[in-house]
């Protein structure tokens, strides 16, 4: 897909003409779904109190509040892998941990790197744009070393 076909989450979802849509949200442990994206997904999208991962309703929860970076990244692994599965769904990923936990777009959009090559996947822009200026720097950085590499040979 091209980056001029791709299509993002829209900012303030409500709702979903289709009923396989699913509203991705960061959340709690607990499943104290009280602010943010988690209140809108109890809200609009079916999100059940006292569940802090997993598909619910139209929803499913990333728990973000529970420490640092690293401790969301296998739940984040978690929903790549249940979204390469459920292939019929298109899951609209909203800025996870950007909000009432408070991380940077800079810190969590790498955590979707393999998330920006699914087609039924949907991120913010911001994510997106993280991501591709993060590969594209890869890709300098080996051409430059691959290029260093052939000059001391």
């Amino acid at each position: 897909m091209t980056d001029s076909n791709r299509k993002f989450t829209p900012e303030n979802l409500t709702s979903f003409s289709d009923p396989d849509d699913v509203f991705v949200f960061g959340s709690n442990l607990q499943g104290a779904h009280c602010g943010g994206a988690a209140r809108a997904a109890v809200r609009y999208f079916g999100a059940k109190m006292g569940q802090g991962e997993g598909l619910q309703g139209q929803s499913y929860a990333i728990p973000t509040m529970q420490g640092g970076v690293e401790t969301i990244k296998p739940y984040v692994d978690r929903f790549i892998d249940f979204a390469r599965e459920c292939d019929q769904n298109t899951f609209y990923v909203t800025r996870i941990g950007c909000g009432i936990a408070g991380f940077k777009d800079e810190e969590i959009a790498p955590l979707f790197d393999e998330a920006a090559d699914l087609y039924n996947i949907r991120l913010p822009r911001s994510f997106y744009e993280i991501i591709m200026h993060n590969r594209r720097a890869k890709e300098a950085e080996a051409k430059a070393g691959g290029a260093a590499d052939s000059d001391k040979k």
